[in-house]
């Protein structure tokens, strides 16, 4: 239920901050603001989940989730709303998510066996994020706001609330914790040691961090490359954006039978093959079918990507550095696309919309020549090591 109320804020919190303003980068900042509480605030989000019922913290914040946004709903009715609002409101729930996304990686495998978490995970994501958050959440959300403004938006507390209510009655195994807190510095300290002397999970955080600055410059100006290049409509746009999800519904519905037949390791090489051809493909074209089914193709790897990294990372670090560890995995992410955008945006000025994708496939080449190797030693080292809990 949370992510079919991100899938309606997904549409209707833009549609709200361009209801309130034209200004390009007031707009743009909207989404900056609920980005940047990953970079400020995830290694100190992380040491909370491994420190808390991870379960209950949760729920308490889908709960102030709710809140917040029930207030947004009350202002938007009386009428007191404004942009300054709206983009305090973006800030406060970009934090709660922080604390929300870190900690619900880390409650599968409390959940399911070692062997059944790839499929486990596939599910999460397929009926989860790609149906709720991509494929219904979205569309249902513009419309109702086109109806209503307060709509979508009490909706969206609504599905919080629901959220809250469901995963605080799920039973997770418990976590060996010590009896006493250090410092909170000190036990960030300690998964950024344990990360860095894991080979394997150094090299797939390397892995995500990098190839999210190629995916960040090409994707950046996507809007503008569909427009100009492919001469698509805003329409048009959104249809790339949900030949992508399709993709990946089509993709994790199948998981279980591509990773019995073909392993992870295969699958995230040919992941990453698919990701640079994804590049050329459209640095080529100016056919938007042919745009289109190259991000169905994206779509499908971007998502079995994603499903697998998540698995091997769950697979291989202790239960009670989950937290932790998972919060680099997300600050990279952020961090690699927030790096890769104005870096494609830059090019784009420079030399043309096809630039960012032509740095795109170049990087990730480049990338997978270095990495080809060390995948395979990634996906086989999925036990944690003989680590003992943190002496307090």
């Amino acid at each position: 239920m949370g992510n079919l109320g991100d899938g309606l804020l997904l549409a209707a919190g833009p549609l709200l901050v361009a209801s309130e303003t034209r200004d390009p980068l007031l707009v743009s900042s909207a989404m900056f603001l609920q980005q940047l509480p990953f970079l400020l605030f995830g290694m100190l989000a992380g040491a909370y989940v491994d420190r808390l019922d991870r379960r209950l913290l949760v729920a308490a914040v889908d709960v102030m989730r709710a809140v917040v946004v029930l207030a947004l709903t009350v202002m938007i009715v009386t009428g007191v709303v404004d942009i300054a609002t709206v983009l305090v409101t973006m800030f406060v729930l970009g934090t709660a998510e922080t604390v929300s996304d870190i900690a619900g990686q880390t409650l599968l495998p409390g959940l399911v066996e070692k062997r059944d978490l790839g499929i486990a995970n596939a599910r999460v994501t397929g009926a989860g994020y790609i149906v709720a958050n991509q494929l219904v959440g979205p569309p249902i959300g513009a419309f109702v706001f086109a109806v209503a403004r307060p709509i979508p938006f009490a909706a969206t507390a609504a599905c919080y609330v629901v959220g809250a209510i469901l995963v605080s009655r799920i039973a997770l195994r418990p976590v060996a914790r010590p009896a006493e807190h250090r410092p909170v510095r000190e036990e960030i300290a300690e998964g950024l040691r344990w990360l860095w002397h894991h080979k394997p999970v150094r090299t797939l955080a390397l892995t995500i961090v990098s190839f999210n600055v190629t995916y960040g410059a090409a994707w950046g100006v996507l809007v503008l490359y569909s427009q100009e290049r492919l001469g698509m409509s805003e329409a048009g746009y959104g249809w790339l954006a949900t030949a992508g999800a399709l993709g990946g519904l089509v993709a994790t519905s199948s998981y279980g039978w591509l990773e019995r037949t073909f392993g992870m390791a295969n699958l995230m090489r040919v992941g990453l093959v698919l990701e640079t051809l994804t590049h050329l493909a459209l640095a080529l074209t100016t056919e938007p079918w042919v745009a289109l089914v190259v991000m169905f193709v994206f779509g499908a790897h971007a998502f079995v990507w994603g499903t697998t990294s998540i698995t091997v990372r769950q697979r291989a670090v202790p239960a009670h550095l989950q937290g932790r560890v998972g919060s680099v995995y997300t600050i990279g992410m952020i961090g690699g696309m927030l790096v890769g955008a104005p870096l494609g945006g830059l090019l784009a000025r420079q030399w043309g919309l096809t630039a960012p994708m032509w740095f795109g496939f170049i990087g990730s080449a480049i990338l997978v020549t270095v990495m080809w190797r060390t995948l395979g030693h990634i996906v086989h080292d999925t036990e944690p090591d003989a680590v003992p809990p943190p002496h307090p």
